[in-house]
C-alpha cells in the first residue's frame, strides 16, 4: 500500500470566489519517492482546536456563548467542526501540491463563524483529518484507500478569516430571522418609509432603548434661600 503524508504550506482568500472561500495550498508526498499516482480523490474534514491556543480578555468574553465562563474551559473547550470538502488531485510522481478550496459562510448561527469572528489576532489551530482513494501502479491501475490516520496540523492567521469576510461583507455583519420576522420587519419598514435596513433596525433599537433618568438640578442640591434672607459670605 501506499504511504501518504500531508502538509499545509499555506492559506489565502480567494478574492475572485463569488462567496468567502478559503484556499489551502497542500502538499502530498509519498514515501517512495519513485511512486507513481495516477490519480488521488481526496476527502478533507478540518477541525478547530480552540484549547491550542490562548485567548484576551474581549476573545473570552465573545466565546462565552461557545465555551462558557473561562473557569470551565477545562472541559468545554472541545474541538469544533469547521468544513468537509473533497478535491481530485491529477497525476503525481513521489509529490505534488494542490489546492484544497473551502467555501465559508458568515452565518452567525453556524460554531465555526462565531468562533473566528471573536478572535482579534493570532493564529487560529486546526487539524486536517484525510482519508479518500488512491489509483496507483507504474504498469497498471491499482485501488488502494488512504488511510484514515493521515492528518496534518496547520494554524491559520487570523488575518486571513478578517480579509475573506471584509471582501464579502465589507464593514457589515450578518443575521439569518425566520420570514415571519421578515415579514414584520418589512411592514414596519414600509410603515415608516425607511430608507434602508440599517435605519429600520436603528428605529426599533431607538424606540427599545431605556429612556434617560433625569439629571439632577443643581440648584436643588442643597436648600434655596429665601430671597428675603441673607446668605453668609
Amino acid at each position: 500500500m501506499t504511504e501518504f503524508e500531508f502538509t499545509c504550506t499555506g492559506v489565502r482568500a480567494d478574492a475572485y470566489a463569488a462567496g468567502p472561500t478559503l484556499v489551502f495550498r497542500l502538499g502530498i508526498r509519498t514515501a517512495d519517492p519513485q511512486a507513481r499516482v495516477h490519480a488521488l480523490a481526496l476527502r478533507c474534514q478540518i477541525r478547530i482546536e480552540p484549547a491550542r491556543r490562548g485567548y484576551g480578555p474581549a476573545e473570552a468574553e465573545g466565546l462565552a456563548d461557545l465555551f462558557g465562563e473561562r473557569s470551565r474551559w477545562g472541559t468545554t473547550l472541545q474541538p469544533v467542526q469547521f468544513a468537509h470538502v473533497t478535491a481530485m488531485v491529477p497525476s503525481f510522481t513521489g509529490k505534488t501540491e494542490t489546492d484544497l478550496v473551502v467555501p465559508c459562510t458568515y452565518d452567525m448561527d453556524i460554531a465555526a463563524s462565531r468562533y473566528f469572528s471573536a478572535l482579534e489576532e493570532g493564529e487560529v489551530p486546526l487539524l486536517m483529518l484525510f482519508s479518500g482513494t488512491a489509483f496507483t501502479g507504474a504498469g497498471g491501475f491499482h485501488v488502494e484507500p488512504v488511510p484514515w490516520d493521515r492528518e496534518a496540523s496547520f494554524r491559520m492567521p487570523v488575518p486571513v478569516w478578517q480579509q475573506m469576510v471584509e471582501q464579502h461583507f465589507p464593514g457589515c455583519g450578518w443575521l439569518r430571522l425566520p420570514r415571519a420576522t421578515m415579514a414584520d420587519l418589512l411592514a414596519f419598514r414600509s410603515r415608516h418609509a425607511l430608507a434602508s435596513w440599517e435605519a429600520t433596525v436603528r428605529a426599533l433599537l431607538d424606540t427599545a432603548a431605556p429612556l434617560r433618568p433625569p439629571q439632577p438640578d443643581p440648584l436643588r442640591l442643597g436648600a434655596a434661600p429665601r430671597v428675603t434672607e441673607r446668605t453668609a459670605p
